[in-house]
């Protein structure tokens, strides 16, 4: 299969939140296309066991690097440390958490799942993308997003309101990127389906549903896509397809040109209105 031209055999990727899930998926298939691996996550046993899980797969350069990157200096050391074998060709900005928050959630729950999901990425941007433009190579700057952050369901408000500034971070770096006169280096927006990780676990589910794709599974069409030269990559899953997904994005639009109250779709006079939209 042909791949982006940034996934080059002896090159080097980064991947953060990488001990699991989606993370330690994208690191093995780096490993497995002859890259040499950074992983960057929490300390701990996890981070370990996949440095070890990744090593196994290729005779590559597998390290394991612990980093906060809601740390700004963390984030910076970690580049540092891959700079100087030159600068990345992939740096992907995967780490991420839900911690259970609400909107009235305590300022703490705020700050750490803002510092994590929306800082470690415009951290990683920061950190690495100037380096990599001036590499004058094929780069890829992969940061997963999510479709809560584009519908913004209710619940969880700091985990929307994290993945919402994400795509437009993102977006903002794509624009950059291809507003440079040779530049070389592209930005991606991963945006999963229903996937199950660590982060799926820590909600009580103790087994894969039927209607989830494995990391494994979502890693397969997040490198179908970037060759395709996608910036969103908006994966489909076992029980959602990707014209039920376009459908839900129109219609969480469709509150603002048609001036409807936020988040119609889950406003009771609305409901037959959202399902004729859906059947339609």
């Amino acid at each position: 299969m042909s791949q982006h031209p940034a996934i080059s055999p002896g090159r080097s990727a980064v991947v953060t939140g990488a001990a699991s899930g989606i993370g330690l998926a994208a690191a093995k298939a780096f490993a497995r296309a002859g890259m040499n691996v950074w992983l960057a996550d929490l300390p701990g046993p996890a981070l370990q066991e996949a440095r070890s899980a990744v090593a196994e797969l290729a005779a590559v350069e597998v390290r394991a690097v612990p980093t906060d990157v809601s740390d700004r200096g963390a984030v910076e050391a970690l580049a540092a440390a891959v700079a100087k074998a030159g600068p990345p060709a992939v740096v992907m900005l995967n780490a991420g958490i839900e911690a259970g928050g609400k909107l009235f959630s305590d300022a703490e729950t705020w700050t750490r799942i803002l510092g994590t999901n929306l800082g470690g990425v415009v951290n990683g941007i920061h950190a690495f993308a100037p380096g990599m433009i001036a590499g004058e190579k094929p780069g890829a700057v992969i940061v997963t997003g999510s479709k809560q952050g584009i519908t913004t369901p209710p619940g969880n408000a700091p985990y929307n309101v994290s993945k919402a500034a994400v795509k437009a971070a993102t977006e903002a770096l794509a624009h950059e990127l291809r507003s440079r006169e040779g530049c070389q280096t592209t930005a991606h927006l991963l945006i999963p389906g229903f996937v199950y990780t660590g982060l799926t676990k820590a909600r009580g589910v103790a087994e894969k549903p039927a209607g989830a794709w494995t990391p494994e599974e979502t890693v397969a069409f997040l490198l179908e896509r970037l060759e395709a030269g996608d910036f969103y990559i908006l994966c489909p899953d076992n029980e959602t397809t990707r014209a039920q997904d376009e459908k839900r994005i129109a219609w969480a639009a469709g509150d603002i040109i048609e001036n409807r109250p936020a988040l119609s779709r889950w406003h009771p006079d609305f409901a037959v209105a959202f399902k004729r939209f859906m059947a339609g």
